[in-house]
């Protein structure tokens, strides 16, 4: 079933020291849901049965440089009894089924990270995920052309 709803309810990013040359710059990043409880959301004209998955994603600069800290939610509906299912497991052992995971982390991935990555410009920072970029190409200058 789909996710209908995601809203960032944190965004915080703080550079603690300047950038150095001699530094080597190490960037942890830190994903993961927080808390899944039951909530009636609004479906147009009724209410609906669904889940209220909050979740946290941050970045730190190491050593001491700068940190990135994005929380929020994400509203998932289904039906009323996986919906039942999927909360009272996670009361029980803080999990939720793969699938359901797999599609929750890939939507705040997306999300946080283009927030992220606007940040980080702001702050100064590099963004902490490679970037593709222009190489020249392999000089043919004084070798032969031939390819037969």
């Amino acid at each position: 079933m789909p996710i209908v709803g995601f809203n960032f309810t944190k965004i915080q990013a703080e550079k603690k020291n300047p950038l150095k040359e001699d530094i080597q710059l190490k960037i942890n990043s830190k994903l993961g849901i927080t808390k899944v409880q039951k909530e009636k959301l609004p479906t147009g004209k009724t209410q609906a049965d669904g889940l209220r998955l909050d979740f946290e994603f941050s970045l730190d600069y190491l050593p001491n440089i700068a940190t990135i800290s994005i929380e929020g939610f994400i509203y998932y509906l289904d039906d009323p009894g996986e919906i039942n299912r999927i909360a009272k497991n996670w009361e029980k052992d803080k999990n939720i089924p793969l699938e359901i995971k797999k599609q929750v982390l890939n939507t705040i991935i997306l999300k946080a990270t283009i927030r992220a990555l606007s940040l980080e410009q702001e702050i100064n920072v590099p963004p902490h995920m490679p970037f593709p970029s222009v190489q020249p190409a392999p000089s043919t200058k004084g070798k032969d052309d031939y390819i037969g």
